[in-house]
């Protein structure tokens, strides 16, 4: 076991055992546990005819296991006073619930039998099939999720930049079939990571891991082609102009990845950021103006939103290029408000179970989950060149949704 003390009540285990499965365990002194099995395949793998199929995957298996219908699933968990959802990430398909800790073994066989146990039953894909469709079609109609879906396919070459949730062609073409078939190949124990956190023993976390059987199977990386450029479109039947700015960053695996958060954060995190105070407390051009980033192995990308009037999108534009290009002039100041205020946001983050769970798992599909407990460290060793330089900007993607 690969085995750090954290502190006098939280201690962390990583594992690989003989099954090929990824253990990660958090002890943490509170009565409540989170527990996650999670496969290592999300939309980044997929080609441009399977794409979506994780992201349906997901969806099908809660209808119905080899063990449990459909109702049965939500309701064990629920009438434990928890509760249970599922995600599809780029790089994920993660299954995760949480209750009460005396219920743990429950939360473990209900997270590994989604995983191991949906019959894919036809009736069932077909109906799943026409609400993940309508979610597709949701995602269109929604001005700032369209964009956000826009930027990404500006910044990338196909197939990594298509949507997480595939398109109405390539959903509509997945048979059971071939459902069953990339089900088979990719849901295997040594493509899965069994992650815990909260006040259970570590033997009762091994024991339930080792429940999984042994299989294996290769999972082939996609290539992911950078690219940038601009879109612009009018609408109508909307009054406001959707703008999305975008640029390629450090991945995780990059020796300045902990700069590109501090950067972020100072550009457009918060209330107190540069973008809100300069967009909308100084020139009162918009009210939602925010920046991400998307930050993991293979590719890594910095987004700044902005909602405001049509007139304003070229201004705006200007006003942010503006922004980033200060950062090269940045503050010893800055830059430690900016660290203060990342560590406690990581504290704060600490409370809850699950946002634990999700840490270690990004931190895991990163190279290693055991950089969670030195993001202080690495926080802290950023300096100020590191993120001045951040502050040129060698390209950009532009996209924008306007009232028509």
């Amino acid at each position: 076991y690969r085995f750090i003390k954290m502190a006098k009540n939280l201690e962390f285990y990583r594992k690989k055992l003989d099954n090929g499965l990824i253990v990660l365990f958090e002890k943490k002194k509170i009565p409540v546990v989170t527990v996650a099995s999670s496969v290592r395949f999300g939309a980044q793998f997929e080609n441009e005819n399977i794409k979506g199929i994780s992201h349906f995957l997901e969806h099908l298996v809660f209808k119905g296991t080899k063990k449990r219908k459909v109702e049965e699933i939500p309701r064990e968990i629920e009438d434990k006073g928890g509760i249970i959802n599922a995600f599809t990430s780029e790089n994920l398909t993660c299954y995760w619930n949480k209750l009460p800790n005396k219920y743990f073994s429950l939360g473990a066989d209900i997270s590994r039998d989604l995983v191991l146990n949906p019959v894919f039953e036809k009736n069932a894909i077909e109906r799943e099939r026409k609400v993940v469709l309508e979610e597709i079609k949701m995602y269109n109609d929604n001005p700032g999720a369209y964009v956000m879906e826009k930027i990404k396919e500006m910044l990338y070459k196909k197939p990594f930049n298509m949507p997480i949730a595939g398109t109405i062609k390539t959903l509509s073409s997945l048979s059971r079939e071939k459902i069953i078939n990339i089900h088979n190949e990719i849901y295997t124990s040594n493509n899965m990571i069994f992650s815990v956190v909260g006040d259970v023993n570590l033997e009762d976390v091994i024991k339930e891991a080792k429940k999984f059987p042994k299989s294996k199977k290769e999972i082939k990386h996609k290539k992911i082609i950078t690219n940038n450029g601009e879109f612009i479109k009018r609408r109508k039947g909307i009054d406001q102009a959707h703008e999305v700015l975008g640029f390629h960053m450090p991945k995780l695996t990059d020796k300045n990845r902990y700069a590109a958060e501090i950067f972020d954060i100072i550009l457009g995190g918060g209330m107190s950021s540069r973008l809100f105070q300069e967009i909308r407390e100084k020139r009162g051009l918009c009210y939602a103006v925010r920046s991400s980033l998307e930050q993991s192995r293979d590719y890594s990308y910095e987004i700044i939103y902005v909602g405001t009037v049509k007139e304003k999108i070229q201004e705006i534009r200007k006003i942010i290029l503006g922004e980033i290009k200060k950062l090269r002039d940045l503050k010893q100041s800055d830059l430690s408000q900016a660290k203060e205020r990342l560590i406690g946001l990581k504290e704060i983050n600490k409370e809850k179970t699950d946002n634990i769970m999700f840490d270690l798992l990004h931190e895991e599909m990163g190279g290693n989950a055991e950089n969670y407990y030195k993001y202080n460290q690495g926080i802290n060793s950023v300096s100020l060149k590191d993120v001045r330089e951040l502050g040129k900007l060698k390209g950009y993607s532009f996209v924008a949704l306007l009232p028509g």
